[in-house]
């Protein structure tokens, strides 16, 4: 199951920017390099906040001709090691010197983005991303704060295998992608403890498409499903009752919404998706 509510991360130039929803500027890309952005998104969880401490970003580029000729790498033990060396000569470990600090996950929903990081890189393809966590992770549950520790034995990093093409090129030589932290998938509670286990999904708003609209009224506290076969996204509407779902591949959808307070559940089908293309569904009124 996947959840698509999105994460992005912008590369200018050796800068790295702080703000909600930027947009890159066109500029020319020194020789042998390339510019990359990442942007962190969220996927809707039942909490007031959920706090995620971001060390470091880094990613391994390959820079040999045919990145193809890799694909039998096993790219966990090289993304484990911790002292970065470059286990083949054409893997380059590059820092993406984002700004450390702690990000409010759940305060990028509904088709909000921030910028986590930007640098240039050396030219070549992109097989790992690896993001690194400090240990102030916590979360909000009615107005109750709670540690958000790891799962013992796990690792204090998060591991993004990539194949290469998964990024859009907006301009010569630069290339962005959208990081979707899945909040529902990544936070576990057991005996009364909540854990974090970081998954994400990656996906490029030029060549994905959403579904938008408004559910009302508030006191329902309706609950999203948008579900093609297998594949799964979930959201959470603000307080006007709006939300919107990114990164859903082309196909047909059905949208379910779960109600509450004697409210009755809705079910709406054959939402088309084609390409980069948003489906406004308009306003569904709840009844009881």
């Amino acid at each position: 199951m996947k959840n698509k509510i999105a994460i992005t991360v912008l590369i200018i130039s050796a800068l790295f920017i702080w703000v909600a929803c930027s947009k890159s500027t066109s500029m020319q890309v020194p020789p042998g390099t390339q510019q990359v952005s990442l942007y962190m998104t969220d996927g809707p969880g039942f909490f007031d906040h959920v706090y995620l401490d971001i060390d470091s970003v880094m990613v391994l580029v390959d820079t040999s001709t045919n990145t193809r000729s890799n694909d039998t790498t096993n790219w966990n033990n090289v993304g484990d090691d911790d002292e970065h060396r470059h286990p083949e000569g054409s893997f380059i470990w590059e820092n993406l010197n984002v700004q450390p600090g702690i990000y409010d996950i759940l305060s990028l929903s509904n088709g909000v983005d921030t910028l986590l990081a930007s640098a240039n890189i050396k030219a070549g393809t992109v097989r790992l991303i690896r993001i690194n966590l400090g240990t102030k992770n916590s979360l909000v549950k009615d107005s109750v704060t709670y540690p958000l520790n790891l799962l013992p034995d796990s690792k204090n990093y998060v591991l993004i295998q990539l194949r290469g093409g998964e990024w859009d090129e907006y301009q010569p030589n630069s290339f962005q992608l959208w990081l979707d932290f899945d909040v529902a998938r990544s936070v576990i509670q057991w005996n009364n403890q909540f854990y974090l286990r970081p998954v994400f999904h990656f996906f490029t708003v030029p060549t994905t498409g959403s579904i938008s609209g408004t559910v009302l009224p508030q006191n329902a506290y309706p609950v999203i499903s948008i579900y093609s076969g297998t594949d799964t996204a979930y959201a959470l509407p603000n307080k006007k009752g709006e939300f919107k779902v990114r990164g859903l591949k082309s196909g047909s959808y059905s949208m379910f919404v779960n109600t509450s307070n004697g409210f009755k559940d809705t079910t709406i089908n054959n939402i088309n998706i084609s390409g980069h293309n948003n489906v406004n569904v308009g306003v569904i009124q709840l009844h009881q």
